[in-house]
């Protein structure tokens, strides 16, 4: 039988030792991106389940490392999300979006943020400042909470969406149905969109067990009057269940991978789309 690793009293063990580095060399390569600017916004497209086009795209924040290799937030955002370096990642999200909308008029766009982030001076002073320059922005910014973040913080994210939602801001809250949310909440809350969590999305053509969660989870959203968004769609299947299902709006590599450089996007005269805005 193998040995397990037994650490001598007072030292670090491998494993936690390894993993505490990795944490760091991530953590250093994160900052000197946005110390450089070297982020950027890949779009995926979310697809009406009615007519089957775009009814608005969300841009995922993307870091270039130092051999400008294109790194996907789920690399480096469970070892940022808790610092400060969260806050300045997601300030990076909200400048690179703000920038996407003036440049595209008839874009509608949704950008991921921590509930964190609401109380951050920098981020809130992004958001006002471009509200204040361009008044189309906020009706075509949809801001996406996850809902880890937003069952720290409830009444705060609740004063937040009060204060926005009248300036014409949409929310939505993803990952929905991975049972961090109570029904209590929800109700207090009025999100205007619901993404349901992959999970439950995942072959729900065959698995009885998520037809019956989709189907209550559609029904909720029709109940509190919330926008549907299955996450996650991989195959023509899955597509054709929901559909049949009541969905609204579909998301997944079935209908487009994210893309940094999409055709409908104008280019900027900056290096990095990081530093628009």
């Amino acid at each position: 039988m193998p040995q397990s690793v037994v650490s001598e009293p007072g030292l670090e063990d491998p494993l936690t030792f390894a993993v505490r580095e990795r944490d760091k060399s991530t953590l250093q390569m994160v900052r000197e991106a946005l110390e450089d600017s070297n982020v950027l916004l890949a779009y995926q497209p979310v697809i009406g389940a009615a007519n089957g086009k775009p009814a608005f795209y969300e841009g995922l924040i993307r870091v270039l490392d130092e051999k400008d290799r294109i790194i996907p937030a789920g690399q480096f955002m469970d070892v940022v999300e808790t610092q400060e370096l969260g806050r300045e990642i997601d300030c990076a999200t909200l400048r690179c979006g703000l920038g996407a909308l003036a440049r595209t008029p008839d874009l509608r766009l949704s950008i991921n943020m921590s509930a964190r982030s609401i109380g951050y001076p920098k981020w809130l002073q992004t958001l006002k400042r471009w509200l204040k320059e361009d008044e189309t922005v906020s009706e075509r910014l949809i801001l996406e909470m996850n809902e880890g973040s937003v069952m720290q913080v409830p009444e705060l994210v609740k004063t937040f969406m009060n204060e926005l939602q009248p300036k014409g801001i949409t929310f939505a809250l993803d990952n929905f149905g991975a049972g961090q949310t109570s029904f209590r909440h929800l109700k207090e809350f009025c999100f205007d969109v619901i993404k349901i969590d992959r999970c439950f999305v995942r072959d729900c053509d065959t698995d009885a067990d998520n037809q019956c969660i989709l189907g209550a989870l559609i029904s909720i959203g029709e109940q509190f009057d919330m926008f549907t968004v299955a996450e996650a769609v991989e195959t023509q299947a899955e597509a054709a269940f929901l559909v049949n299902a009541g969905i609204d709006c579909m998301q997944g590599y079935y209908y487009g991978a994210p893309e940094v450089k999409p055709a409908w996007l104008p280019p900027v005269k900056a290096r990095r789309a990081g530093q628009a805005g």
